[in-house]
């Protein structure tokens, strides 16, 4: 594979990432984005000598042997057409959307014949570390020697191979990162439209609460895009996203209504077919001992009990739909491994869930919040029903820019927080 060289197509953030450490292991890279990044990005690049930074698509296509489009979802039929006939004779194409479905049927519409589509996925964000992470390569219109290359090109992130069909993998994406974003999108609104900074509360202070506001504020320093593409063009995503709202709607009108023996039922009956019987599971992915190190709150640590209507809805949620989360933990997202952790440390504590029923009904103060967070989960599942790409991006940027001063140390802890439960975590799974 000598003088064999990687086009990018859209420097965001994830762009500039793979476009680093493919320069870094020794490739010539070919970049672009939009025109009016041109000169900035030439800048950033300037004392890096394998990567060039082109003026447009077209010049990246012409002169690249791999040629990734690391764009967003809702714009990738669009941007394909305007770069795909200019593709390198006998040149391999993929992407990095993290909806398959809308990528793999532009490049089938818009690529010439002689290309082989080979796209990827890295199930993480930009600042994760990539060892050991799940890395999708879709072998969709290509030999095996395109795929070895392609893999031979990746090795450098140490990640860990999942083969699949981009049909396949829209499906384990929805079942583990959808509802995962949309109670965490849920959240931040309902602290908003309160008023509030959660770590300023006692109620929320504590070792689960420490994932729940760490993990907010990481997805919402984040862009938009990243998870409106995945929720709105994902059908498989769509179903889910509805489910969960309505799994909310459901659990808190049990608890205005006073219904505690229902809701215990139901919540028991749900948690034994996503869990198990709790008695014959030998260890839990996470102990609330790890993640209460991980705290944004300068309150002395004095506990209160939380209902955890997020976590009682996510399995819910699972049940009613019949999805195992377990099944995918090889193709899972770092998020999704430590949701799943402090939710299966909920319901496999029987004491623990006795005291988030009890707190339903017996403490007021959440009222309010679980209120805010139900309008959160069914706006949001309108936004993703309807397809609204506008009203996604209004809800997101208007919360994103409230909690805004808090992203720089909420990432340091969060980056903390991930690499230590994630070490736990994948020693376990």
């Amino acid at each position: 594979m000598d003088n064999f060289s990687i086009g990018i197509i859209g420097m965001g953030d994830m762009g500039r990432m793979y476009a680093r450490r493919l320069s870094q292991a020794g490739w010539r890279v070919n970049a672009c984005d939009k025109p009016d990044n041109w000169q900035p990005l030439k800048d950033e690049f300037k004392d890096n000598n394998l990567v060039e930074i082109l003026p447009n698509g077209h010049l990246v296509s012409r002169t690249s042997d791999w040629i990734i489009y690391s764009v967003e979802a809702e714009s990738i039929d669009k941007i394909v057409a305007e770069y795909g006939p200019s593709t390198k004779v006998g040149a391999i194409v993929g992407g990095q959307t993290s909806c398959k479905a809308p990528e793999l049927a532009a490049f089938d519409k818009h690529l010439p014949a002689d290309v082989e589509i080979v796209s990827c996925h890295s199930l993480h964000g930009p600042k994760v570390d990539s060892r050991g992470q799940p890395l999708v390569i879709i072998q969709h219109r290509a030999s095996q020697n395109a795929v070895e290359r392609v893999e031979k090109v990746l090795a450098c992130f140490q990640s860990t191979y999942v083969h699949l069909t981009g049909e396949m993998h829209d499906r384990i994406t929805a079942d583990t990162q959808a509802v995962t974003h949309v109670a965490f999108l849920s959240m931040g609104s309902a602290w908003r439209a309160n008023n509030q900074f959660p770590w300023e509360l006692p109620r929320y202070i504590g070792g689960i609460e420490n994932v729940k506001i760490n993990i907010m504020l990481r997805i919402y320093s984040n862009k938009w895009h990243v998870y409106a593409g995945l929720a709105i063009l994902n059908p498989s995503a769509k179903k889910q996203i509805r489910q969960y709202a309505v799994s909310v709607t459901d659990l808190f009108k049990l608890i205005l209504g006073g219904h505690k023996a229902e809701l215990s039922y139901r919540l028991k009956k749900a948690g034994k077919a996503v869990f198990g019987d709790p008695a014959k599971r030998s260890e839990l992915l996470l102990r609330d001992d790890v993640l209460d190190r991980f705290s944004l709150s300068q309150a002395p640590q004095e506990r209160r009990p939380n209902n955890h209507l997020s976590l009682l809805a996510i399995v819910d949620c699972w049940w009613k739909l019949g999805i195992v989360p377990y099944d995918h933990m090889i193709c899972s997202t770092p998020l999704f491994r430590i949701w799943l952790g402090v939710t299966e440390y909920l319901f496999c504590n029987e004491e623990l869930l006795d005291d988030a029923i009890r707190a339903s009904f017996e403490d007021s103060s959440h009222v309010s919040d679980d209120l805010e967070f139900t309008f959160g989960a069914r706006a949001w599942s309108d936004c993703v029903s309807f397809g609204d790409f506008e009203s996604y991006r209004d809800r997101f940027e208007h919360t994103q820019q409230y909690f805004a001063p808090r992203f720089p140390e909420a990432s340091r802890v969060g980056n903390e927080m991930i690499s230590t439960i994630l070490e736990r975590t994948t020693a376990k799974t």
